[in-house]
């Protein structure tokens, strides 16, 4: 295994996705143990244990297949072989090249991404083109086997607090492991953690069915939603295949999706540029939209910021991207806005290659002054200052 990929697990969420994969795992088999040993004379037991074993190995192996496979990565520099296409793509300063069709740049990651969906923090990657497959492996088997040990906790709890009467009317041998104290209380915490992985990971399972059943990402369905705006023209969101061709796309014994990453099927009446044209639409409409403001009150960056009232803390965007620290007098190009926070650019230097900015959000009380002077922002449609 090469040193940067034993890196890349040195990180918060892929060591504590192992932990609570590792400890459920063991509990459950420690569980099974007092519950219902493995008895020569009884296959079913056999078959039971047999069981758990296919979950952690199939819920590992897709885990580390996600996390070293990643999500395939744009060539630095890249071009298309077109220089006429040029002008249908947006250009990575960081990378040096455009950005192929449905590639983003992650700035985690600090690479363009293909068919970029989200960066995950529990595998230490982004989710894109090549990881797909695993990644919705691993969030199939992952529930699967949680709710499996969910039901074998539960019925070893159940078994220890009627453990007398247990043992009399239906057990003729003893368990292979005893029962303490301590080891009730760390079964109670393994099902909890548990029922939550089947919980949260089980959402994220169904809303990324939900993006394959559209073929569609994360970013570019919120690119479809700002499509929906009075045009001259009708959008025609150019990869949705159909339903039996998008899940064909994605679910492959191959364990990776089709496709090299740079060109994609389309349907008819689009071509490759169509989202790429729509994106480029969409940032010149931004860059028109673009308020500069002076700051008028200093901001630490906390992503709770008490100071700034108890609506701006309650109402912080839930989103990973940044917050931005200000001080009096900065100046930011504001291009999103919420009823108490505001996204924008802080310019902090300028030099011959132009205006190097820092992105992100902040409190909308720090630029109060600029709307009590008549600076109001349109939230919804309506004016709120």
């Amino acid at each position: 295994m090469q040193i940067s990929k034993i890196k890349q697990l040195i990180h918060w969420g892929p060591l504590l996705a192992l932990f609570i994969i590792l400890f459920v795992t063991s509990m459950a088999v420690v569980c099974t143990l007092v519950w219902w040993p493995p008895a020569m004379d009884d296959i079913c037991s056999i078959i039971h244990l047999g069981t758990i074993f296919m979950w952690i190995f199939l819920i590992l192996y897709n885990f580390f297949q996600a996390a070293f496979l990643g999500p395939g990565f744009v060539p630095l520099k890249w071009k298309p072989e077109n220089p006429e296409d040029e002008k249908f793509l947006q250009f990575c300063k960081i990378c040096e090249g455009y950005k192929a069709p449905r590639s983003h740049h992650c700035r985690k990651c600090g690479r363009c991404v293909m068919k970029m969906d989200h960066h995950c923090p529990w595998i230490n990657t982004c989710c894109g083109h090549t990881n797909h497959t695993r990644f919705i492996y691993f969030l199939f088997f992952a529930p699967a086997g949680c709710i499996h040990g969910a039901v074998i906790f539960i019925i070893t709890i159940y078994h220890q607090l009627y453990r007398s009467r247990y043992l009399y009317h239906v057990m003729s041998a003893k368990a292979w492991l005893t029962f303490t104290v301590y080891s009730f209380i760390l079964t109670f915490f393994a099902l909890g953690l548990a029922i939550g992985v089947t919980l949260s990971v089980g959402f994220l399972f169904f809303a990324q069915l939900q993006s394959i059943w559209y073929n569609e990402t994360g970013i570019e369905t919120w690119i479809k939603e700002k499509a929906d705006r009075p045009r001259d023209d009708e959008f025609i969101y150019p990869y949705d295949l159909g339903r039996k061709r998008n899940l064909l796309e994605i679910f492959r014994w191959e364990g990776t999706p089709r496709g090299d990453g740079i060109t994609w099927p389309v349907v008819n009446g689009c071509n490759q540029y169509t989202l790429t044209i729509e994106q480029l639409q969409q940032k010149e409409e931004k860059r028109n939209r673009t308020m500069e403001l002076t700051i008028s009150e200093n901001y630490s960056g906390s992503v709770f910021p008490i100071t700034k009232g108890c609506k701006t803390c309650i109402t912080a965007p839930c989103t990973d991207e940044p917050r931005i620290t200000l001080y009096k007098g900065d100046i930011i190009l504001v291009t999103r806005w919420k009823k108490y926070w505001l996204y924008g650019d802080k310019i902090i230097m300028e030099n011959a290659d132009g205006k190097q900015r820092v992105r992100g959000w902040f409190p909308r009380r720090c630029a109060k002054e600029m709307f009590n002077n008549g600076m109001d922002l349109t939230v919804g449609g309506k004016k709120e200052l």
